[in-house]
């Protein structure tokens, strides 16, 4: 944990020294962080945004190191949980420490009254606690827990590293077991566990009802167990069973006695190969409780009618209350869970918080959860839970049955959230760079609007081009409303800002219409709809007034194509962009192969003669290989996006800090770029790259089909068969470009590609 935490500071440009013990048999004295340091590297998934951050972490061992922290600013320690071993290292660091250094530990089953035994008034004044969850690059909820003694100063500058510098999202919770993620977390998970045996369900039937269709992660319950590690689980919720003495619900956090079994016999979930699942052949296998042994998996076939269905509503707050309603055994499982994890969380308070929103915002935070146990509770109807967990016998809190006494119909209203200790309204703390695409968009209606996408007028000058297709694809409409909004934006605004909303920026292309183009050999309409995506992003790259990108998660295909034509990204950290038309027979037909082949060139200053075949080389690779950045950072690194791009750490920051990226260009002189030509190797590069290929498929690293795209790609990056180094403009690269890509959709093993991804959503190799 302490090295996941180092890595995730070293990706904010944070220096950070990384010690640990020095091995207590024999060896490199540094053997422990060397190790952490290399384990970072190849992580899985990555621990770092780009390995080059790496660079950032010093190693050293705390026998030998630890006056290097003196000149730190802050301190994590994330030792093994033994309380003599944690005071241990506070005695020595106390003594190290000036008066501005934060002293933080990483627990969630120690007190801090416990450790701070001892120490003296400066220690204590800047000493908390930082809970961060596990993968620290990946989860955004931090918890920070103050001692008495804790000043307003040192929890302010704690405060401000986690959410400026780290991007956190930070929760105050108290100093009780397991804080408020994990207390609320596991009780759902156990409450889960429990009643799965006492319904007489299957894991399978239990992460039906729990994932998706709950407004939870994919992973639902067993499966998440897998991944976090039954040794993990068992061991968390054990602490709580032992610690918790007076918890009313203390029963539900008792291991049952079949998962203590799997843990005995080494059955921890993925990092043992097999937990509740295991992969056998090409299917998967489930554990039975009952009789601890595996069989295929299976289910009840009802139930998973059910959830699939639920599953499909796209707003979280239907999804849930079509679920808690749907008759049967799927319904009646999701209620009784829903009712007493909400049950549960109204309890808590204030015992472990005394903010709804605290909870809320950790079981999203941490648990990945779509809406927190007050947010699910106001989607199910105030009123009518109320009395519902009541007529169950349920046990509320007597401020919630004030609520009620009150008329109140939900815990949030009108930006206002219900405050148990006053017994009324109170106005929500809200970060004004956490503003939403609905909020900040003026007017009853957009500017523009078709079956595709819409524009909005976001205030300050700015339109907000949006996708309404399917994972954002892009199709007919949303290639006329990029040219439209350009045209509006140019007229009527000082900037654009392309802002998506959903799981995905964008998947590329709508593939399913060029399949259907292809298969009716439609070449001409096909021709007509490649060559007006090329040129709607090269209509935004001309644009008189800045065009600005914010993508996140999957950006693929023709949404980095898209990217590109914009003058700037504000991208989130956790981008994951390529081209990847490969995979499914095809090269970028939206200007992808142009442009980033320009992005790569545009940095050589005029005059200087260079031979572009390694630049083109390079542009090659991540094209034919179906490169994919990790990381915004890695995208930069691979050309997909600029030095100069911004990132933004954390996605609810992301529109306004696009809104302000495309306003500081606005303001600053903005004039667009003007057409440049670039001299290209010719036939000697298409010549050089054919041996490269031949390597390849002599070599059984690509087939034949493979080598037929790579030669239409290099024929794009090379500016053609038309003699030696020679200077080719941007409609001329368009021009191959197009012809290439509509020579492939007519190759019948491209189609073949294509055909399978819609089945199967996975790449055919042929």
């Amino acid at each position: 944990m302490g090295s996941g935490i180092a890595a995730h500071c070293a990706n904010a440009g944070i220096p950070v020294v990384l010690l640990d013990i020095v091995p207590p048999k024999g060896g490199p004295r540094n053997a422990f962080a060397d190790g952490a340091l290399e384990k970072l590297k190849k992580a899985k998934p990555a621990a770092f945004t780009h390995p080059r951050n790496a660079i950032l972490i010093q190693t050293g061992n705390l026998e030998d190191d630890l006056e290097k922290v003196k000149d730190c600013d802050l301190i994590i320690e994330a030792v093994i949980e033994r309380l003599d071993i944690k005071q241990a290292l506070f005695d020595r660091l106390e003594k190290l420490n000036d008066e501005d250094t934060i002293v933080a530990s990483n627990t969630s089953g120690l007190r801090i009254a416990d450790m701070l035994v001892g120490r003296n008034e400066t220690f204590k004044k800047n000493f908390m606690v930082t809970h961060f969850f596990n993968p620290p690059r990946y989860m955004k909820l931090l918890e920070l827990v103050a001692g008495p003694e804790t000043s307003a100063e040192a929890k302010q500058r704690a405060e401000a590293f986690g959410r400026e510098l780290l991007g956190k999202g930070i929760v105050w919770a108290k100093d009780t077991p397991n804080f408020i993620g994990n207390r609320i977390g596991l009780q759902s998970m156990m409450t889960t566990i429990h009643l799965m045996l006492e319904k007489g369900l299957t894991p399978e039937d239990v992460d039906a009802i729990t994932g998706i269709a709950m407004a939870h992660p994919k992973s639902a319950t067993f499966r998440t167990a897998d991944v976090v590690g039954l040794d993990t689980v068992g061991h968390v919720a054990d602490n709580c069973f032992k610690t918790l003495t007076t918890d009313e619900d203390r029963a539900v956090f008792e291991v049952p006695a079949y998962i203590k079994t799997m843990i005995e016999k080494g059955i921890l979930g993925d990092k043992t190969k097999g937990g509740f699942y295991k992969k056998a052949g090409d299917g998967l296998m489930t554990l039975d409780p009952k009789t601890g042994e595996y069989r295929p998996k299976g289910g009840d076939p009802e139930i998973a009618k059910a959830t699939k269905s639920v599953a499909k509503i796209e707003d979280p707050r239907e999804r849930v209350k079509k679920l808690a309603s749907t008759p049967g055994a799927a319904g009646d499982f999701a209620w009784t869970v829903l009712s007493r994890s909400m049950g549960y969380a109204a309890r808590r308070i204030p015992e472990i918080t005394e903010s709804i929103e605290s909870i809320d915002n950790a079981m999203k935070w941490g648990y990945g959860w779509e809406l927190g146990p007050f947010e699910t509770w106001d989607a199910l109807g105030f009123a009518e839970t109320y009395d519902r967990m009541k007529k169950d016998g349920i046990a509320l809190p007597a401020w919630v049955d004030k609520m009620k006494a009150a008329n109140a119909t939900s815990f949030y209203a009108d930006g206002k959230l219900w405050d148990p200790q006053r017994g009324d309204y109170a106005p929500r703390k809200l970060d004004a760079r956490e503003v939403t695409f609905e909020v900040m968009r003026k007017g009853g209606a957009p500017v523009l609007k078709n079956s595709g996408a819409e524009a909005w007028d976001l205030g300050d000058g700015v339109l907000g081009l949006t996708y309404k297709t399917k994972a954002n694809s892009i199709d007919a409409d949303v290639i006329k409303m990029i040219n439209d909004a350009t045209a509006r934006a140019e007229r009527d605004f000082k900037a654009m800002i392309i802002w998506n909303q959903g799981e995905f920026f964008s998947v590329g292309a709508n593939l399913f219409a060029v399949v259907v183009a292809a298969g009716q050999k439609q070449w001409d309409g096909l021709r007509e709809m490649v060559r007006g995506y090329q040129y709607a992003t090269q209509r935004m790259k001309y644009a008189t007034v800045p065009v600005v990108a914010a993508p996140y998660n999957m950006t693929l295909g023709g949404g980095l194509e898209l990217c590109f034509g914009c003058d700037a990204v504000q991208a989130a950290s956790e981008t994951y962009a390529g081209l990847v038309e490969v995979g499914v027979g095809l090269i970028p037909g939206g200007a992808g192969t142009m442009n980033m082949l320009w992005r790569a060139l545009e940095g050589i200053p005029e005059g200087v003669d260079v031979d572009t075949y390694s630049v083109v080389t390079q542009v090659f690779k991540n094209i034919a290989l179906a490169k994919v950045a990790t990381s915004a950072e890695e995208a930069k690194a691979f050309g997909f996006f600029r030095s100069t791009d911004g990132v933004s750490f954390d996605r609810a920051r992301q529109l306004h800090e696009t809104k302000q990226r495309a306003l500081g260009l606005a303001g600053s002189g903005y004039h667009p770029p003007a057409p440049r030509a670039y001299k290209l190797p010719g036939e000697s590069g298409i010549a050089t790259l054919k041996m490269m290929i031949n390597t390849l498929v002599a070599g059984n690293y690509a087939s034949e089909h493979d080598a037929k795209i790579a030669m239409k790609l290099a024929n794009v990056l090379c500016g053609g068969t038309s003699g030696s180094t020679h200077a080719v403009t941007e409609d001329e690269i368009l021009e191959l470009e197009r012809e290439a890509f509509i020579s492939l959709c007519g190759e019948p093993l491209s189609q073949a590609r294509m055909q399978y991804m819609l089945q199967n959503n996975k790449p055919l190799r042929n």
